[in-house]
C-alpha cells in the first residue's frame, strides 16, 4: 500500500471523491502543513495555524496508480485559485500535494507542468509530507453520514458527477 496527502479544498468534498475509487483502501480527512504542534478543526478554520485541510489517501498501486489519483485530483478541484475552492476561502483550502518520496514528487511535478499554460497558472503547492493530524471523528465519511447537509448537497454532487463522467473506469 502507498499513501499521499492531498489538499483540494474542503476535506469533505475531497474525501467523497477519493473514497469512490477502485484500489483506494482508505481516505482519512485531516490537517497537515502547519506550524502549530497540533491541529483541530476550530483552530485550523481560523487560518492562523498554517494547516491545510487534506485527505490521506491509502491506495494499492497495483490497482490504481499515482498518476490516476493525481488526474482525478486535478480534475475535481481548481488548481488555479490560490487558497480558495468555490466559496471556501483561506489558507486552509490551499491546493497542495504532500509527497513521501522523490519518485512521487517527480510524477506530481510532471503533471503540474502539463497543466500550466501562459494564461492559466497552477498554484498547487508541492511539498514534502509533514506530520498528518487526522480530523475529528465527526469529519470522517462526512458526506456519507450527512447526505442532507446543505453545504454538501451544493458542493459535492457536481464533483461526483464529474468523477463519474470522466473516470468511470476507476470507480468502485
Amino acid at each position: 500500500m502507498r499513501s499521499i496527502l492531498l489538499g483540494g479544498g474542503c476535506f469533505w468534498c475531497t474525501e467523497s471523491v477519493f473514497g469512490a475509487l477502485k484500489g483506494v483502501q482508505s481516505v482519512v480527512s485531516g490537517y497537515a502543513g502547519g506550524t502549530a504542534d497540533t491541529a483541530n478543526y476550530q483552530a485550523v478554520c481560523t487560518g492562523t495555524t498554517g494547516h491545510v485541510e487534506v485527505v490521506q489517501v491509502v491506495y494499492d498501486d497495483a490497482i490504481i496508480s499515482l498518476e490516476q489519483i493525481l488526474a482525478v485530483f486535478f480534475a475535481t478541484h481548481d488548481p488555479t485559485t490560490l487558497n480558495r475552492q468555490g466559496n471556501d476561502i483561506g489558507t486552509q483550502y490551499a491546493s497542495v500535494i504532500f509527497y513521501d518520496n522523490q519518485s512521487d514528487k517527480a510524477i506530481a511535478e510532471q503533471m503540474i507542468n502539463t497543466l500550466i499554460t501562459d494564461s492559466v497558472p497552477v498554484v498547487t503547492r508541492l511539498e514534502p509530507a509533514p506530520k498528518f493530524y487526522p480530523a475529528e471523528s465527526y469529519h470522517q465519511n462526512y458526506f456519507a453520514n450527512n447526505p442532507t447537509q446543505p453545504y454538501c448537497n451544493f458542493a459535492i454532487p457536481p464533483k461526483l458527477a464529474k468523477l463519474r463522467a470522466s473516470f468511470a473506469e476507476l470507480l468502485k
